[in-house]
């Protein structure tokens, strides 16, 4: 991050490549579309682009950037449903093809997930996927690590009680 901050574009390449794929892991995992994951993937990288400059060298980037993404996702979450409140609501839909489901083996995961609160979910998501630590995941989430244990177990409990 320093060496982006210092214009090296190597780094930014470097950056992108590697946080990417779990950035957008994380915006997949909160109920968002494909499609939508992929424009919070860019608005994301073009917020931390604007403001590179705030990241202080020697802290851990993990931290700085999922709360960026968070933000981020809330904005568009924002933005979203004041759209949607402004909508006018049709009387009949058009028919659609129904989409096949895949088969399924096993547990899914991801809708036990998004039975979560947002919060625990950020925390599981962010402990277990991006593999961050106790205190990463306080960081960026604006909160203590007190809280984030508390989430967490929170989120274990109800996923055991699901699966």
């Amino acid at each position: 991050m320093v060496r982006y901050q210092q214009g090296d574009p190597a780094a930014v390449t470097a950056l992108v490549s590697t946080l990417s794929p779990q950035l957008h892991r994380f915006f997949t995992s909160q109920f968002v579309s494909r499609r939508f994951a992929d424009d919070l993937l860019q608005e994301t990288w073009l917020k931390i682009h604007e403001v590179r400059h705030t990241y202080r060298a020697g802290e851990p980037v993990l931290p700085w950037i999922y709360a960026i993404a968070r933000h981020t996702r809330v904005d568009h979450y924002r933005r979203t449903r004041r759209l949607e409140d402004r909508e006018q609501q049709v009387e009949h839909l058009p028919e659609r093809a129904a989409a096949a489901a895949p088969e399924s083996r096993g547990v899914d995961l991801e809708a036990a997930l998004r039975q979560l609160p947002e919060s625990q979910r950020d925390v599981i998501v962010m402990l277990k996927v991006a593999d961050m630590s106790l205190e990463e995941v306080a960081r960026a989430t604006s909160s203590t690590v007190g809280s984030v244990k508390q989430k967490a177990h929170r989120a274990y409990e109800k996923l055991r009680g699901l699966l």
